[in-house]
């Protein structure tokens, strides 16, 4: 082999080894990053006629394990909707309560019972004839803030689903650009290592957005589907978008006022699940007015059961009471809970939950039949009684059991169901309704800790596989740099061989 084919396979080995260099300089810089794979050098051989000449740097690529990731990008997707779905629930839980503390629906129901077994003792005392009407304000109110809190947190997913949905779009348009840019070295034969990287963390913004699949092309672009079969664009030629709207209790998905999310002007939402995407759909469409469908049953239901027995206690802010049938179950009262109140007269005049507010005919299947305190006496016990023995009991009189609420077709649109069975009693109704919503808020916070703690382990197992480690990097600068030595030493004695043989020429006379 000749020297000058000597110091070229030594210059060529240098520039491999700053390559090897810089490939270390940019791993060790992002050993901390998220998500970064290690990009790895390789070298393809050279030689001419059988005779080795060196060697040169091929494409740079990133260490991978595409089973691996394809679990992490799933579980990103299932994390994520498990957080999502938890902190919503946690943020009711204030107002929801806890059975039995004193600050739930239950316990002040309660309390506006043991408030009328009181006033049964001093019918005429207009102190315990206050007391009850307060008592029965707690209840509304209650009803009134679990309402507020449902509404609000529906709207909070509502609005939460606008700026998922940017940020999905967002990240797919990069993801485009990095293919664009990927495919266009690919071709070349040059290496996309750093922007494969960068796609790569577009992937685990997706991925925590709405579950899907990323399919590798052969020409080095990543095409991207959602878990339920529609392909999302990365070339620009369609977005995704959602309306702003009002979660109003009447409005629901579809066709109740609530928008779907559109791809182009197609409606893509059944194929959106997962992520922090699928997690704001199932709040808004199922959970929260699921809750609300409840808090309406229980209010209409608490409302009906005072006034079938002659006292209008609860209605809306106009005195009237809703109507309890319809197509849906909840058409004529949907939202009720929101505005339901102590009666106005009743506010006005404490007097009526002793004497009642309106006569009962009475009916073989419904309430026997009451007048109002007919001569005005002050120790009258007929409505107390009555609300004692039948209102919050399961019987509307004796031998005929109360009418059973809803608890399925639930909604303005009649597609939901509450988690329990009907209940006999206004206080298994309250307790019921606390106690289903605190399960869903605490299974919700498991399923979020159990979700995170796998995404973790995943991701650590493949940060062992593919990220960076430091020690290794560290050894392999010392094996480069042992190398430069060595090519430097090879192309420094061939320079003074060179010299000392063009010392040896003598040059030629004329």
């Amino acid at each position: 082999m000749s020297l000058a084919a000597s110091i070229s396979i030594a210059a060529q080995s240098l520039a491999n080894i700053n390559l090897g260099f810089a490939i270390i300089s940019q791993n060790v810089a992002n050993a901390s990053t998220p998500g970064y794979q290690a990009e790895q050098q390789t070298e393809v051989t050279l030689d001419a006629g059988g005779v080795g000449m060196g060697v040169t740097s091929g494409p740079t690529q990133i260490a991978s394990s595409p089973a691996l990731q394809a679990q992490l990008y799933q579980q990103n997707a299932e994390a994520s909707a498990a957080d999502t779905t938890s902190s919503a629930l946690q943020n009711l839980q204030p107002v929801l309560g806890t059975v039995g503390q004193g600050n739930d629906l239950g316990s002040l129901l309660t309390n506006l019972q043991s408030s009328f077994s009181t006033l049964l003792n001093d019918p005429g005392s207009q102190t315990q004839q206050v007391a009850v009407v307060n008592a029965a304000q707690s209840v509304a109110q209650q009803v009134n803030a679990m309402s507020a809190a449902y509404g609000q947190a529906r709207q909070a997913a509502q609005d939460g689903l606008a700026s998922n949905v940017t940020a999905l779009n967002t990240a797919l348009a990069r993801v485009g650009t990095l293919n664009n840019q990927i495919v266009a070295l690919t071709v070349q034969g040059a290496s996309s290592a750093d922007l494969q990287n960068q796609r790569n963390q577009a992937l685990t913004t997706i991925s925590s957005l709405v579950s899907a699949r990323f399919v590798a092309q052969s020409n080095g672009a990543m095409a991207i589907f959602t878990t339920g079969g529609a392909q999302l664009p990365t070339d620009g030629s369609a977005m995704l978008s959602v309306a702003t709207a009002s979660a109003g209790a009447a409005a629901y998905y579809p066709g109740g006022g609530l928008p779907g999310i559109l791809l182009g002007s197609a409606d893509i939402t059944a194929n959106l699940t997962g992520g922090t995407i699928g997690a704001n759909l199932t709040l808004r469409d199922q959970t929260l007015p699921t809750y609300q469908g409840e808090i309406d049953e229980f209010a209409e239901s608490l409302a009906t059961r005072f006034s079938a027995q002659g006292l209008t206690l609860f209605s809306d802010p106009s005195g009237n009471v809703p109507a309890g049938s319809g197509a849906p179950a909840q058409s004529g009262y949907i939202g009720f809970a929101s505005v339901m109140t102590v009666n106005p007269t009743v506010a006005a005049t404490p007097a009526d939950v002793r004497d009642g507010t309106q006569d009962v005919a009475g009916t073989a299947n419904g309430a026997s039949a009451y007048t109002v305190n007919p001569n005005g006496l002050a120790g009258f016990t007929v409505m107390i009684d009555r609300v004692l023995n039948y209102t919050f009991s399961a019987d509307v009189q004796d031998g005929v059991t109360q009418p059973a609420p809803n608890v399925s077709g639930l909604g303005a649109a009649g597609t939901l169901n509450a988690p329990f069975a009907a209940p006999a009693t206004l206080g298994d109704f309250a307790n019921d309704v606390t106690a289903a919503q605190s399960t869903d808020s605490s299974s919700a916070s498991t399923a979020a800790t159990d979700a995170t703690g796998v995404q973790t382990a995943l991701s650590s197992t493949l940060n062992g596989q593919t990220g960076v480690d430091v020690d290794s990097q560290l050894s392999r600068m010392v094996q480069l740099q042992n190398a430069y030595g060595a090519n430097g030493k090879i192309i420094s004695t061939i320079e003074n061989m060179f010299q000392t043989l063009l010392s040896d020429i003598v040059p030629l006379s004329g």
